[in-house]
């Protein structure tokens, strides 16, 4: 879908998605739980159905409609299972390590970007612990399609904290079903600790501690999760596109957040309020721990009377698209001005953009955030490729219209 934004401010009220960061979770702790769980407010993104269907692959019981899952936990374990992952790198990260630990032969599927997004150095400790890899059948430098076969054995997991925070994630959700205590032992600073946080929460909800050492997280084994009744809290990193927006001069109620989450991308609101309290004064943030407010960061900072840097976010790279080369490119055409480094991005500041036409490069995160920079541009922008917000957010368009914006639909 490529969809022609004309230049208006938003304005009304919105009620955010559902975390997705937090909805992951929640689905695969009840499909362990010994027991029944209900999940509401639950939003069918691509990435969370996906989840939904590999842990009915996995043996649970899922029955989702409207915004509510009825999950009955996993009773008798499958010896085989596909779990096609499609987009999702949080779902493929994070079931690895459930289904080792479950002792299930599975082969893992992906679709868009995901085969080519790296998973070998997370996998490394394990043929360590019983477990063995097969990626025969990917190809081109490609880590999917792959197979995994054996039972994950508890013990000390020597992990690498600085590139991703989804795999320790994963071995959390894992290792409280094995037999016998475990370790996760960081070998680097953890990045993006506040995703840790979030499954740290979850795992409570479900009665399940984990303890945090000075090296990394003791995990007892043997633990059984218990069924849970609740609801998935706003997505904050979804708040970001709307906050970023009222910065810039829309006029929003943004509804539908908990004040007191754990999710890191919370600290957007502060980031704005900043940005309108300083009348628009240049700002240098570490990404280190927002990958996720990246894109919208970047547009925010273009309209800042001076420059500003985003660093620590090399890592980006490996997203669904270069999240440092391709905010830059998008925004430049438009007439921004930023330049990338190897492991950060700078931002002068400009009055307006110009508009134009960019492409969505098959990620979720760029079309939403060049339709917030297009409430302030001079012309219209072309959107190319613009459904995929399905990944994440597919109303998203719908709610913008809803907003007060005006786009047209040139190609479906």
């Amino acid at each position: 879908m490529d969809i022609k934004i004309i230049p208006q401010k938003l304005h009304g009220a919105v009620t955010v998605p559902p975390s997705k960061s937090v909805a992951h979770r929640m689905i695969i702790a009840a499909a362990l739980a010994d027991g029944k769980s209900v999940i509401s407010n639950l939003y069918p993104s691509v990435d969370i159905l996906a989840t939904m269907d590999c842990m009915r692959a996995l043996g649970a019981k899922v029955d989702f409609k409207d915004d509510k899952a009825v999950i009955e936990g996993i009773k008798k374990i499958p010896d085989k299972a596909v779990l096609d992952c499609h987009e999702s790198g949080s779902t493929l990260r994070f079931l690895i390590p459930v289904a080792c630990a479950l002792g299930v032969n599975a082969e893992f599927l992906g679709s868009a970007k995901l085969p080519q997004r790296p998973i070998t150095p997370f996998t490394s400790e394990f043929p360590k612990h019983g477990v063995a890899f097969d990626f025969d059948k990917a190809e081109n430098g490609c880590t999917l399609p792959c197979s995994v076969s054996g039972k994950l054995t508890a013990g000390r997991f020597e992990i690498d904290g600085s590139l991703s925070s989804q795999f320790i994630t994963g071995l959390m959700l894992a290792l409280p079903l094995l037999d016998g205590d475990s370790e996760i032992v960081l070998t680097s600073a953890l990045n993006s600790k506040p995703y840790v946080d979030i499954t740290l929460g979850v795992l409570r909800d479900f009665g399940c501690d984990i303890s945090e050492t000075e090296s990394g997280y003791f995990i007892k084994g043997n633990r059984k999760l218990k069924p849970f009744l609740g609801r998935v809290e706003g997505d904050y990193s979804q708040a970001a596109f709307f906050f970023t927006a009222n910065a810039l001069g829309s006029d929003m109620e943004i509804n539908g957040l908990n004040e007191s989450s754990l999710q890191g991308d919370k600290v957007i609101k502060d980031i704005c309020e900043e940005f309108t309290g300083s009348g628009g004064k240049p700002f240098e943030i570490d990404g280190s721990d927002i990958p996720d407010l990246v894109p919208i960061l970047t547009v925010l900072a273009c309209f800042c009377e001076g420059t500003s840097r985003i660093t620590n976010i090399a890592r980006l790279r490996f997203k669904e698209c270069d999240r440092l080369a391709v905010p830059a490119e998008c925004l430049n055409s438009m007439g921004g001005r930023v330049t990338v480094g190897e492991d950060y991005l700078e931002i002068e500041g400009v009055k307006f953009l110009k508009g134009g036409e960019i492409h969505g490069h098959t990620d979720h995160r760029i079309p939403m955030s060049m339709a917030i920079a297009a409430t302030r541009c001079e012309n219209p922008l072309i959107i190319r490729g613009a459904e995929c917000v399905r990944k994440s957010f597919p109303d998203f368009f719908d709610v913008y219209r809803a907003l007060g914006g005006e786009f047209d639909v040139i190609d479906v």
